[in-house]
């Protein structure tokens, strides 16, 4: 038996401002989450956004190729009846970040992880107030406590929109200094990106290209971009 695949009932897809916020109508009728809540949204980006997919979708929907709408899904069915513990779980990140694990060897990549990542914790340092510290070595060492009291205080200070797509921005790189420096416009999405993959692609220039490792790099670095995009379409003018 085929699975069943929903069809295209409507004839346009609009963004609406009701008492509730912003919401995407389909012809008229709003558009509800898989949990049967009312897809209430942020901003009016969010909404023109969200919109837009269901407006591109073919006679058969693809869930697959509406991101906003699944991530807007899971920020509201999901975050926003959990915040504290999908907070907590994101900021457990620091204690353990990407930036602070650093190589012994070999020379060249002890520099380039140094010459990439330190002027991040620096960042976070000056500007979360957070300084955290390298470690060499497979034996984990907590991080100062105070610095990650004050980076776990940001991330619950998220919305529920703001916070699904840091989750995204923190899990896929491996850092929580890096998804907070996507997060306050660092630099631009694809070079913070690229900054969580030095080991990776010092491994590339060593012993050569993968293509199959390529494919899912590629894929989890569309899904980096769009967390960036669905944040910021989430923070209200």
């Amino acid at each position: 038996m085929s699975e069943w695949k929903q069809k295209r009932f409507w004839s346009e897809a609009a963004a609406v401002e009701t008492d509730m916020g912003w919401h995407v109508a389909l012809d008229g009728r709003l558009v509800k989450t898989p949990a049967k809540v009312p897809l209430a949204l942020p901003t009016l980006t969010l909404a023109h956004a969200i919109a837009a997919e269901w407006n591109a979708q073919d006679d058969v929907v693809n869930p697959l190729s509406m991101p906003f709408t699944r991530s807007a899904n899971a920020a509201i069915d999901k975050v926003s009846i959990q915040h504290a513990e999908v907070a907590d779980m994101i900021a457990a990140y620091g204690d353990a970040d990407l930036l602070c694990y650093r190589a012994d060897s070999p020379e060249g990549l002890v520099k380039r992880q140094s010459e990439t990542w330190d002027p991040y914790l620096e960042w976070a340092a000056d500007k979360l107030d957070a300084r955290l510290h390298p470690r060499t070595g497979i034996m984990h060492e907590s991080q100062d406590a105070g610095a990650l009291t004050t980076l776990a205080n940001r991330v619950h200070g998220f919305t529920n929109f703001e916070l699904a797509a840091f989750h995204d921005l923190v899990s896929l790189s491996g850092s929580l200094v890096l998804g907070f420096a996507a997060a306050q416009d660092l630099h631009p999405a694809h070079m913070i990106w690229a900054a969580s993959r030095v080991d990776e692609h010092w491994q590339i220039e060593q012993w050569g290209d993968d293509e199959e490792a390529q494919e899912v790099e590629q894929i989890k670095k569309a899904s980096f971009l769009h967390a960036k995009a669905f944040f910021d379409a989430s923070k209200p003018l």
